[in-house]
This record gives structure tokens, sequence and C-alpha cells, in this order.
């Protein structure tokens, strides 16, 4: 009885843990269940079958104005080291 309940709980420890996203799926879930991106939905559906978007759940993107700006848009992935007049007195 003892060496039963000691293999059971050494089977317990080594058991592998599932991620909280796998516990569940579309495949163990029900016939209609859809767990989605993980998104936010942007409106909701109608008795009607019609989708109504809400525009306060909509992403609003506040862009400055971006007109006499010295820099570029890209940035390089690998920059290129630019040598300065100051760069080169602080090396001496």
């Amino acid at each position: 009885m003892a060496l039963g309940l000691i293999l059971g709980l050494g089977r317990a420890f080594r058991r592998k843990r599932t991620s909280s996203l796998d516990i569940l799926s579309s495949k163990r879930a029900p016939r209609d269940y859809y767990k989605g991106k993980n998104c936010k939905p942007i409106g909701f559906h109608t008795r009607k079958a019609k989708y109504v978007v809400q525009q306060e759940k909509l992403p609003n993107y506040v862009v400055p104005d971006l007109t006499d700006f010295k820099l570029k848009p890209y940035v390089s992935q690998c920059p290129r080291e630019v040598k300065t007049s100051e760069s080169a007195e602080s090396i001496k």
C-alpha cells in the first residue's frame, strides 16, 4: 500500500506541465468553440446577422506633425560607424 502511494506521487511529479494556452483547445472543447487569437472585438453581432462596429473600441493613432523633421523614417538594422570630429578628439 505504501509503495503504491509513493509510486503515485512520483508519477505526479514527473508529469509534464501544460501551459495555460494548451489547457483548452478547439479539439478538446465543444464543437462551436473558437479560441481566437487574443485580440479584443471592436463591435458586436446583432440578431439580424449584422456586425456593429463601436467607434470607441477602434484604435486611435496620434501622429505628430513631422514637417521639417531632420531624421529619415528608416532605421537600419546594421548601422555604419560614422567618424566625427568629436569622436576623433575623444579617442586621442
